[in-house]
């Protein structure tokens, strides 16, 4: 893989963070694990990865500042410089046995993502990006899908669980989106939904209530293999306002001014 200092202390980070929750994975019976609120788990598999991914970075790059979901935000030295890290996007997966769970790192540089990172351990696939420089899976180039029509594309969401107040509005996507399209994929993890669209693989994403560092390294990966990202309400930028939708040139209008409504 061929890409600069940060971009190659990235995928080594997420590699060895990877193969730690690998470890963790395989004995999924025997975790610890502690309820952060209503269907939402932080594993000590999870700290310990993103304990692995902070030291790495910041040992190599002391003046960037931090912004990870177990840890919180770190404001760094170099304001125009600022990793962001969901060590384990997927955990109620990662913790029903289910191997679609996957690490992320995003590198912002003046408030645009610039590099990124999703690695899917349990399948060895690394997703990896750069500004300018396109989107790749391991040593393979991605592209979005090329498919013009709605009725045969299939497109993923993160439904809401528990008490969260965007499941009324995913539902009338739902139910709007499943008439014209031929399917949808609720598979657990942001950023894998985004690394599938950067392959072709899904042709659109859109969720409501998601994190920056669920979504920041995945938009690069969408953008550099030639697809669309937006926020879902005119104008506005996703990690700030936690709401994303992506897909492939051909079907982003129309799939934009459904799930708006």
């Amino acid at each position: 893989m061929q890409g600069s200092a940060n971009l190659n202390l990235m995928i080594k980070a997420a590699r060895k963070a990877g193969r730690a929750l690998v470890k963790d994975f395989r004995e999924v019976e025997n975790l610890q694990v502690s309820s952060k609120g209503p269907g939402d788990f932080v594993t000590k598999a999870d700290r310990e990865a993103e304990r692995i991914i902070k030291d790495d970075l910041m040992a190599a790059r002391p003046t960037y500042g931090w912004l990870g979901e177990e840890t919180g935000e770190t404001p760094g030295v170099d304001p125009t410089r600022r990793w962001i890290v969901d060590p384990l996007d997927g955990t109620t997966n990662f913790l029903h046995g289910l191997p679609h769970w996957s690490v992320s790192i995003a590198l912002e540089h003046k408030g645009e993502i610039v590099s990124a990172v999703v690695f899917d351990a349990a399948k060895d696939e690394m997703y990896w990006a750069e500004k300018g420089a396109g989107a790749w899976m391991n040593e393979s180039r991605l592209r979005v899908s090329g498919r013009r029509q709605m009725i045969e594309a299939i497109f993923a969401t993160g439904v809401p669980f528990g008490g969260r107040g965007t499941l009324p509005a995913t539902l009338q996507d739902l139910a709007r989106l499943m008439p014209v399209c031929a399917g949808m994929r609720r598979w657990g993890s942001a950023a894998l939904d985004l690394a599938y669209v950067a392959a072709g693989r899904f042709d659109g994403y859109w969720e409501r209530g998601i994190y920056p560092w669920d979504i920041a390294a995945g938009t690069l990966l969408v953008r550099e293999a030639g697809g669309m990202v937006s926020g879902i309400r005119e104008g506005d930028d996703p990690l700030e306002k936690g709401a994303v939708i992506c897909a492939n040139p051909a079907l982003f209008e129309e799939f934009r001014k459904i799930i708006r409504g």
